[in-house]
């Protein structure tokens, strides 16, 4: 396949209500998108970057330089594929974000020419995959209590709460008291240090499915020391960027459970990688989302469909975060999400609604300045 033409497409999306986690909060998500047009047809990817580099170092202003200066170059010569963008843009470093959502692009426009879905190639066994829902830190306890009823009565079978310190054991103790059946988890997005073992071990008490990065990225020891002491299995998050990083925080003890993004780790096929390795080793794995439009949420449908993806993925039908999202609508059913089978990504971009949200299209040069 041939690369004729590469567009950055980026607008700002309005979230339904502000989400916050223990690094800030987001009322609009800054949205970046990359268009193929190729000779084969075209292809839509999504850089999960955020506004800030809050989460990890990349932002939407540094993805989008990087892209224009060098990732788009490297990949606009002669023949490519999906399975060549991570070669051929290795020599940068980092930036996996940029990477993932490029990959993305030729993908899909790769696999619309083939007539084959993202899900299908990657190896996906499930039409539809169980999701849960992410819930943001709240101005009051009341009101987190009341969004989490509201979510379980939409249907969602698994709720994620944010947490932080002095942000924990009271909003905890009122879920679990309002919903002492559901399948809860935490996600503290590295907030703690190693002041606070104690504490984050106290949240064996509320019978969670998981705590989730509860510590810095770098902090492997110590998420192993909070694992040996706790009866609740720790995930890893923000720590695993790569197969590499994974099978190390599995060989230190430091997770029992994965959470896998594909603009965390530099796109699907790597994604694809991690959920084999951790598959061989038998440890569960789940997809986790990065607040996307449905172009990513397309992707990682499709890579939850995956055979070792055992826990519900953290993606969510499109109205839990927009009033009109950039494709058709992924909708609840029952507590499941259905797995594009179209060609690519499954997925048709709504002009329209690009063009009301004020998009700007930027075309890239194929030669690097």
């Amino acid at each position: 396949m041939t690369i004729e033409r590469v567009e950055l497409v980026r607008l700002a999306m309005p979230l339904v209500r502000p989400f916050r986690t223990s690094f800030g909060v987001q009322h609009t998500r800054d949205v970046l998108l990359v268009h193929v047009v190729a000779d084969g047809g075209e292809g839509w990817g999504e850089c999960a970057a955020h506004a800030e580099p809050f989460y990890n170092e990349e932002f939407t202003e540094s993805t989008a330089l990087v892209l224009e200066r060098w990732l788009v170059p490297a990949v606009v010569d002669g023949d490519v594929r999906g399975a060549d963008v991570a070669t051929r843009t290795a020599t940068v470093k980092g930036y996996r974000a940029a990477k993932a959502g490029l990959e993305m692009a030729v993908l899909d426009a790769e696999l619309r020419a083939a007539g084959q879905s993202l899900a299908h190639h990657l190896g996906g066994t499930r039409d539809a995959v169980d999701v849960g829902v992410s819930v943001g830190i709240t101005p009051t306890v009341d009101e987190l209590v009341a969004q989490v009823g509201g979510y379980v009565d939409d249907g969602y079978r698994r709720v994620k709460l944010k947490v932080m310190p002095g942000w924990d054991l009271e909003p905890l103790r009122a879920v679990r008291a309002d919903h002492p059946d559901l399948a809860l988890q935490v996600d503290a997005n590295a907030g703690y240090t190693a002041a606070h073992l104690d504490l984050v071990a106290s949240f064996d008490d509320f019978g969670l499915l998981m705590v989730e990065q509860p510590f810095a990225p770098e902090e492997l020891r110590l998420h192993a020391r909070l694992a040996a002491r706790m009866a609740t299995p720790i995930c890893l998050d923000e720590s695993i960027l790569s197969t590499v990083h994974a099978a190390t925080a599995l060989d230190l003890g430091a997770c029992t459970i994965v959470n896998i993004k594909v603009g965390r780790v530099g796109g699907v096929l790597e994604a694809r990688r991690i959920h084999d390795l951790c598959l061989a080793r038998g440890v569960p794995v789940w997809c986790g989302g990065m607040l996307e439009t449905g172009i990513g949420r397309a992707a990682n449908v499709a890579l939850a469909s995956l055979p070792g993806f055992t826990f519900p993925a953290d993606l969510s039908a499109s109205d839990r975060y927009w009033r009109r999202d950039l494709t058709e609508a992924f909708v609840l059913d029952g507590s499941c999400l259905r797995v594009p089978d179209g060609p690519g990504l499954g997925v048709s971009v709504d002009a329209d609604a690009l063009d009301e949200l004020g998009a700007e299209v930027r075309a890239v040069a194929g030669v690097a300045r």
